[in-house]
Parts: structure tokens; sequence; C-alpha cells
């Protein structure tokens, strides 16, 4: 079986690399674009397999793995920031309060599609101004939901408590991700 990660994110290589599993990684250009009424429980989900179904037809010994991740706060999804003013007004909102984090998986083989998606709350605390500046201006998190990494100095130093999967938080769910591959 030949694994094949869709994702440009280093902490997915660094999870399903430290699961166990050897693979190669592969880009998929796709326009990832939400129906207007989506539930924010299935966006992540949705995303995921839209990258699954925008892959080229896969060979009968490879498997696809593609995810998603978003964060949820007040009913509002918040994807990655458009820029560093983008990312500042994230956090701020995230400040004090619980979100949930959602990551879709895929797992795609020649003849099927299985996909899941785990959810995590986080809480929050205060996070100031300063500490904004500074978090946003170390550690550049645009390619991030939300504008933070929970592996990060914000997660370290910013999160109280949390209900879930720290590595869905992370970006990949890994137990689902290696009950999936080991049931294929």
């Amino acid at each position: 079986m030949k694994i094949l990660l869709a994702s440009q994110s280093p902490r997915r290589r660094e999870l399903l690399s430290s699961l166990g599993f050897d693979f190669e990684v592969v880009k998929i250009d796709c326009e990832e674009i939400l129906p207007e009424n989506i539930a924010i429980k299935d966006a992540a989900a949705y995303l995921s397999e839209l990258k699954a179904d925008a892959f080229r037809k896969l060979e009968k010994d490879e498997v696809l793995l593609t995810a998603d991740t978003v964060v949820a706060i007040d009913n509002q999804i918040l994807g990655k920031p458009k820029d560093e003013a983008d990312a500042k007004n994230m956090l701020q909102k995230l400040s004090g309060k619980t979100h949930q984090v959602y990551t879709g998986i895929s797992v795609k083989t020649l003849d099927k599609t299985i996909t899941e998606t785990d959810v995590a709350d986080v809480e929050m605390e205060e996070i100031s101004d300063d500490e904004i500046d500074f978090y946003v201006k170390n550690y550049r998190p645009f390619d991030k939901a939300g504008s933070y990494g929970i592996q990060e100095w914000l997660g370290m130093a910013k999160i109280k408590n949390m209900n879930g999967s720290f590595y869905t938080i992370m970006g990949l769910p890994t137990h689902l991700v290696y009950k999936i591959l080991n049931e294929i």
C-alpha cells in the first residue's frame, strides 16, 4: 500500500511519520470554497473530501489522505488569516473564550472514500494586544486556521483547557488516521 499525503503542512507530515507510516507528499490544486449554508460541524469534512475528489484517479495500491481544519467561535468559521490584521482580529475573538476546532480527514482508495471529523473544545485565557502582536510577529501564523498553532508559544502560554485530542487541534486526528489506515 502506497500512502499519498495531500498536505503541505509540516505538522501533518510530522504526525503521520510519527505514527509509523511511510508516505509520499502530493499536491492538490483545489479551490476551497464552502457552500453558503453548510453546518460548521460539516465544514472540515466537506473541504477534506473536496480535496480528495480533486485528485487524479488512484492506482490499485494507492491510498490518498487529505485533511482540513477549521476553527469556529460564535457560529463563525475562522479560516487561515489573509494578513497580519486578520490574524490579530481572529486572536482577539478567541481571547478569553472557548472555541471549537474541527479536523476532517478523508482516506480514499480506488473504490471508496472514508471521511470522518473530530472536534475539540479549546478554552483560551485572555490574550493582551501586546501578546497578540508578539505572537503574530514571531510565529507568523498565516498558514493556520484560527491564526494559531497549539504547539507554539500561544498554545503553551494561553490555552487554559481543552476537551478533545491535542492532535486534532494540531491538524490531524491521529487516532482516526491510524484506525482507518490499519483497517484498509
